[in-house]
Order: structure tokens, then C-alpha cells, then sequence
């Protein structure tokens, strides 16, 4: 009896054994499950701007280069806008260039300016008439009055129109043909000398307070320009032939408003018929 409950243990044993190495040699030829690969993330390019050279321009004034969408207008600084530049141009007027100049004689210093006034046609303002006229691009047919003066040939270094605006038609460095004949004390043909301001007005009206405002600033970069000594009327150089600025021009009041002492207004501070 004994010997037969040790018989039935020892196979149980056995049996226990032999069941553990089979379910151990299924676990270690199982194959492992591979992992999932990891998503690499693409390498990481620097982001180069493809931008387009940018375009430049040169300063007018000084020479220097500088982005377009940088400075103010054609130039580098208000401080050189506000100039004239070495080629004669003023950065704060509107250029509408005239072929009506030429070179003024060799060596002559900038001296004098003078002022006139002029409206086309006469007596009424705005419009482009009176650039047409220095540009000889009036036409006859476009008032009766044109059909006198259309053929000739004039202009003016500025025009200031009744709102203040300045416009130029002829570099500082050239002549304009403003003053024609004309003797500033002796000295014949003005427009070798002198630069020349029209106002847009006529003998009959006051001129406006912007118009005196641009021309003192226009006034206060020529002196500072070239060596000023003198401010006329037309009429000054060319009396009998010429009126403008006429008597509602305020020379005292445009003295004060300019700093222009009273020996640079040779023919005085009174209004001239």
C-alpha cells in the first residue's frame, strides 16, 4: 500500500515536471513582437528668406544710397529735402522743368532775388496754364489772351501758387528768363544775377498768407544757398515796363517774416504802384 502511494506521488511529480519544461520551452522560442519604429521627424532646415534684393535709390543731395522704402521721397532726410540739392533743385517743390534756361556767365555769384507775379489767364488762379506757359506748351486756342503770349519763350527759377505750393522750373545753377530787359543799380541783365519768384496774383488782390509763408521758407534755404544780398520787385529793375509785384505786395511785412534786414531791400519797405 505504501509502495503504491509512492508510485502515484513520484509519477505526479514527473508529470508536474515534465508539463513545466514544456511550457517553458514554448515561452522561449515564441518570438518577440517587434517594436513599432518611431516616426522621426524630418530634419530641421533653416528657413532662408527669399526675399528679392531690395531696390535703392540715391539721395540727390549728398549721394548716399539708401532703401526706396526708406528716407523721404528721393531723399535720405527731411533735413536734405528741405535743401537745395548741388544740382539746384529744391526737395520741397513740385519740379516741372522748363527748357526755357540757359548757363549763366562763368563765375557769376547768385546775388538777387527777385519777385513777380503772374496769372493765367489774367486775373483768375489755379489750373496748369501758367506751367504750360513756362513749359511752351500753352495752347492759343484755349483763351484769347494765349494767342499773344503762346509763342514766347519765359520762365521763372519758382512759382508759389495761392495755397502755398512751390513749384520749380529751372535749376538755381541756370538762368530763367524772368526779368528780360531790366538794371539792378547799374547792372544790366538781371537774369544773369538774380533767381526769380512768381507769385500767383495780380495788381488788383492781396496776395495770401500761405504764399507768404512758402516764400519765406523758399527765401530762408536761397540765403542760406548762395550769397544773397538784395530782394526787388520787377518793376524795380524794369520800371515803366513792368508793375509786379504791384502794391498790394507787403515788402515790410515780408521783411519781417523773412529776417531780411532793411539794406537787402534796396528800393525800400514801401509798396510800389
Amino acid at each position: 500500500m505504501k509502495w503504491l502511494l509512492f508510485i502515484l506521488i513520484m509519477t505526479g511529480l514527473i508529470m508536474w515536471w515534465r508539463f513545466a519544461q514544456i511550457e517553458q520551452n514554448g515561452r522561449s522560442s515564441a518570438k518577440p513582437a517587434k517594436p513599432s519604429p518611431k516616426k522621426e521627424s524630418p530634419p530641421k532646415t533653416s528657413k532662408t528668406a527669399s526675399s528679392e534684393p531690395q531696390s535703392m535709390q540715391q539721395c540727390p543731395c549728398c549721394g548716399l544710397r539708401f532703401p526706396a522704402d526708406e528716407g523721404v521721397g528721393v531723399y535720405c532726410s527731411v533735413e536734405h529735402q528741405r535743401a537745395i540739392d548741388p544740382k539746384g533743385w529744391w526737395g520741397m517743390a513740385e519740379w516741372v522743368k522748363s527748357p526755357n534756361y540757359d548757363e549763366r556767365p562763368s563765375g557769376m555769384p547768385v546775388e538777387l532775388v527777385l519777385v513777380h507775379h503772374i496769372s493765367l489767364p489774367p486775373g483768375q488762379f489755379g489750373g496748369n496754364y501758367v506751367a504750360d506757359f513756362f513749359q511752351n506748351k500753352l495752347d492759343p486756342k484755349a483763351h484769347p489772351y494765349f494767342e499773344q503770349i503762346a509763342d514766347q519763350q519765359v520762365s521763372s527759377h519758382f512759382l508759389i501758387k495761392r495755397d502755398g505750393q512751390v513749384q520749380q522750373f529751372v535749376s538755381t545753377l541756370h538762368r530763367a528768363w524772368h526779368a528780360g530787359a531790366s538794371e539792378f543799380f547799374g547792372r544790366e541783365r538781371c537774369n544773369d544775377f538774380s533767381i526769380g519768384i512768381e507769385l500767383e496774383g495780380t495788381e488788383d488782390l492781396p496776395f495770401q498768407p500761405a504764399q507768404y509763408a512758402a516764400l519765406k521758407d523758399l527765401v530762408t534755404v536761397l540765403k542760406k544757398t548762395y550769397p544773397i544780398s538784395a530782394y526787388a520787385g520787377h518793376s524795380d529793375v524794369a520800371p515803366g515796363r513792368k508793375k509786379d509785384p504791384g502794391i498790394h505786395f507787403d515788402w515790410q511785412y515780408f521783411s519781417q517774416l523773412a529776417g531780411i534786414p532793411e539794406r537787402q531791400l534796396p528800393y525800400g519797405l514801401n509798396k510800389r504802384v
